[in-house]
């Protein structure tokens, strides 16, 4: 029977992409008053974690790192919500996606963006009674923050790829049988 053995390395790695995510979300934040809610760069961040290191990282990275922004930036309302659509969103790119040629990563990085802006409609009209009208108004401003994640995301991975290709390669468990 296989087991996944989290490694230093991978620990390291999460750490790093939810740092960075943090960071991202946090850096430039445009303010939606209809919701109460933020357009950021979370994405760029979250699809350069999910292509590169995949989808456990992605998930981590996109949910942990998003969510925690929310909590420190003053809108921790939306860190559940968050934490939902964002390391959904990674897991999808990363699942698809890692290790992948262009087409893959364009894949992914469509599927898992048109799942958080889905998450985030329906979350902020039902589960935190928003309302649908409301919720609506964010879905341009949605929009907007998955295609900056991937008209800068997946050209980066590209780019690391190329400079350093064992790149994707530092966040796999490793695998033992007992």
């Amino acid at each position: 029977m296989k087991q996944q053995n989290v490694s230093p390395t991978f620990i390291g790695v999460s750490a790093l992409m939810i740092a960075l995510t943090t960071v991202f979300t946090l850096l430039v934040r445009v303010p939606v008053p209809a919701t109460g809610g933020y357009i950021n760069l979370s994405n760029v961040a979250i699809t350069f974690a999910a292509l590169t290191f995949g989808p456990l990282v992605g998930f981590l990275a996109g949910g942990v790192g998003a969510g925690l922004a929310d909590i420190l930036g003053g809108y921790a309302q939306f860190a559940p919500l968050t934490l939902v659509a964002h390391g959904v969103e990674g897991f999808i790119i990363g699942y698809i996606g890692h290790r992948k040629g262009l087409t893959h990563m364009a894949l992914g990085w469509l599927l898992g963006s048109a799942f958080m802006v889905a998450a985030y409609l329906i979350g902020e009209a039902t589960v935190m009674g928003l309302g649908w009208a409301a919720a609506a108004q964010e879905v341009p401003g949605n929009l907007t923050q998955v295609l900056a994640g991937g008209v800068v995301g997946i050209p980066l991975v590209l780019a690391v790829r190329r400079a350093y290709p064992p790149v994707t390669q530092l966040a796999s468990p490793s695998e033992w049988q007992e």
